[in-house]
């Protein structure tokens, strides 16, 4: 296919993301819950047809910000109607249900998908949907780390015990065993430092939204090393580390001056669901306080290339390309955020896959 910026193969893999928002902060713009979810399995499905490596969608509780509650049902009617795109949560909220079905779950998820699925656990960061399942959110960094011994352990294992401070059971069995080996791929949503090198000194791949990474090491680049650096000292060289990215190719400086509005307009959307008070959150989760408080004074001006991927094609790329050469394997991309449409979401899926797929693997 021709474009206009070079043939340079850069081996690095681009998928398909969404957060499904839909928050009440957007008002009169939100869109019907159901139809929302009809349209993010068009994208899914468009996804495969435009030849991205994976599909990868969310867990969010009650419309608090997102509409979708269960990734893996959603994922396994879109592993019934496609072949080959690999297939993910962003991410799995893993402290408000139990480890041993998820691993179960995702592992029937592997076995419906002939060996596509993927699973990306995070502790998330909104205190409304752990307080209506019961679980106490200053707890969560405790549980998660707990959750993922268990996973690891249920995949690894024909058989498996725990006896831990969150989880205890009897030595069982998790059926079936994943079709992937020894297990699919698992990657932990890092937002923070401590989730970072917990995820280096227990052998899990990562993935980064690339403003977090920025916040923590000063650069994605920077927190890619760190990772690589203490994973290789914990024995456990070659894990791997995608990130995430919001993205509109564009045609002009208005267009791409709009999709920074946009993106604008996400972020207020979500500011409900962040913790806000520095004196009540918990210590672990504190550094989202530091994300509201950029948030609330954000403009245009200050959305560069570790928020949005957004420009010309040649703009687009040359972010891309600064992700590949940090060691990034797969950028997933954000298209319909902010309330986009459909229609408008789908071209711009169409206008990566013209545009910048052809310089990648």
């Amino acid at each position: 296919m021709e474009t206009g910026i070079g043939s340079e193969n850069l081996g690095m893999k681009l998928g398909y993301f969404t957060l499904t928002d839909n928050p009440p902060a957007y008002g009169a713009d939100r869109k019907d819950p159901s139809r929302l979810l009809e349209e993010v399995m068009e994208q899914c499905l468009h996804a495969e047809e435009l030849g991205l490596n994976s599909v990868w969608v969310p867990e969010h509780h009650f419309g608090l910000f997102g509409v979708l509650p269960s990734a893996p049902v959603f994922l396994a009617n879109v592993a019934a109607r496609t072949k080959r795109v690999k297939l993910g949560p962003a991410t799995v909220l893993l402290p408000v249900q139990h480890p041993l079905r998820v691993a179960e779950e995702f592992a029937l998820l592997d076995l419906l998908s002939n060996g596509r699925a993927q699973l990306s656990v995070g502790r998330g960061y909104d205190a409304r949907e752990y307080a209506a399942f019961g679980v106490d959110f200053t707890e969560s960094q405790e549980i998660f780390f707990e959750g993922l011994e268990v996973i690891k352990k249920a995949w690894s294992q024909e058989t498996s015990s725990h006896q831990g401070v969150h989880y205890q059971f009897p030595e069982i069995t998790v059926l079936p065993r994943p079709v992937q080996q020894p297990y699919p791929p698992i990657y932990v949503a890092c937002f923070s430092e401590a989730t970072l090198r917990y995820a280096a000194r227990t052998g899990f791949d990562v993935i980064f939204a690339p403003f977090a990474a920025a916040m923590m090491f000063g650069s994605l680049q920077n927190a890619v090393a760190e990772f690589r650096k203490e994973s290789e000292a914990a024995g456990h060289p070659g894990r791997k580390a995608m990130c995430s990215y919001f993205v509109n190719v564009t045609h002009d400086e208005k267009e791409t001056l709009a999709t920074k509005e946009r993106l604008l307009h996400y972020f207020r959307g979500i500011l409900p669901a962040f913790p806000a008070d520095r004196a009540t959150a918990p210590a672990h989760i504190r550094y989202f306080v530091d994300i509201v408080e950029r948030m609330q004074t954000m403009t245009t001006e200050d959305l560069g290339d570790r928020s949005i991927i957004t420009g010309s094609p040649e703009d687009c790329l040359s972010v891309l390309k600064d992700c590949e050469e940090a060691g990034i394997e797969e950028v997933i991309l954000y298209f319909g955020f902010g309330g986009w449409g459909h229609n408008e979401t789908l071209a711009s899926m169409e206008r990566v896959a013209k545009e910048l797929s052809p310089h990648f693997d």
